[in-house]
């Protein structure tokens, strides 16, 4: 497995301070910036686009920024994001007619391809893709809103994905999102996973870097 990471998400920030709350995470250990993308379409509720993306590029913020899209058409976005500065974009396979074309559209602009599975959607998925893959995602939740608990049948999904991984690709990052908190990382770490996206968990806490220092240490027990 590579390097464990920790994603915050900016969907439970403080968006009236939305860069400093950035840097802020950053200073505190973070090491990747997480984009929870809704339309109000695939999922039932409506969040930021690439103008925030480009925001904080503008405002200095040069950590990787991974986009997540829970959107449905998907490519058009896929450009914008490029476009704004995105360093890794992910998608779920439903929302895409084409996913091997989206995921070469995300390639083709630079940034690093990821595939996304809700609870219910099956990892077959990957069967035809492993080459134009960078990143897994295994949602723990179903996807629409920050705040929810943690689903414990993803662990059995984690740990299907990085067996596929080991075999397929085994640079492939296998991230894990919804519910993460410093109670259950740890069990997602020894599932399989390697790059950890937490929202209210983090931005919700006093401390940031308190939290994000515990988190790592359940990581690496």
């Amino acid at each position: 497995m590579q390097k464990p990471l920790i994603a915050p998400s900016i969907l439970s920030a403080d968006f009236a301070r939305l860069g400093e709350e950035v840097d802020t995470v950053l200073n505190a250990g973070a090491d990747v910036i997480h984009f929870d993308v809704m339309d109000n379409h695939y999922v039932p509720n409506l969040t930021v686009g690439p103008l925030v993306c480009k925001a904080l590029r503008t405002y200095g913020i040069t950590a990787p920024i991974d986009v997540h899209l829970m959107v449905t058409p998907v490519d058009y976005l896929i450009s914008d994001f490029i476009e704004a500065g995105a360093s890794i974009i992910s998608f779920h396979p439903e929302a895409s007619h084409h996913v091997d074309r989206s995921l070469q559209l995300i390639r083709d602009g630079g940034c690093q391809a990821g595939l996304v599975f809700n609870p219910s959607t099956p990892l077959s998925h990957l069967d035809y893709v492993w080459d134009k893959l960078d990143m897994i995602l295994i949602m723990s939740v179903n996807p629409g809103f920050g705040g929810q608990r943690f689903l414990p049948s993803a662990l059995k999904k984690i740990q299907s994905a990085r067996e596929m991984i080991d075999k397929n690709a085994p640079t492939v990052r296998l991230a894990v999102d919804g519910g993460i908190t410093a109670v259950n990382i740890g069990e997602a770490a020894e599932a399989g996973a390697d790059m950890f996206i937490s929202g209210s968990a983090i931005f919700g806490s006093e401390d940031y870097s308190e939290t994000i220092d515990t988190m790592r240490k359940q990581i690496n027990r």
